[in-house]
């Protein structure tokens, strides 16, 4: 079973940049699409980017030019580069592999991201 530590969240002003990371155990990480997830109060969790296993990427229109998703699978971890960060960003952001009816994954205890304006 394939467990989900997501950490380096903040809080960090608009405009400001942070970095956070995804650490997986097991072994079936490795041959996963990876996705970074948020949900803010009030609204549903979200899909903002995503790696496949070879590193095709994909963002949601929102985030696109500001965040980078990357994955390095020999260390079973996946980053988000957050850049010219938004108070709308402002959100609990988890990491899980997406599926068709869901994710495949439990969720972790996600990472707290607070932009301040």
């Amino acid at each position: 079973q394939v467990q989900l530590v997501e950490s380096g969240g903040g809080l960090v002003q608009a405009g400001g940049s942070l970095r956070l990371s995804c650490s997986a155990s097991g072994s079936s990480f490795r041959f996963k699409t990876m996705g970074w997830y948020r949900q803010a109060p009030g609204k549903q969790r979200e899909l903002v980017a995503s790696i496949t296993a070879g590193g095709t990427t994909n963002y949601a229109d929102s985030v696109k030019g500001r965040f980078t998703i990357s994955r390095d699978n020999a260390k079973n971890t996946v980053w988000l580069q957050m850049n010219s960060l938004k108070p709308e960003d402002t959100a609990v952001y988890y990491c899980n592999a997406p599926a068709s009816w869901g994710t495949y994954f439990g969720w972790g205890q996600g990472t707290q991201v607070t932009v301040s304006s």
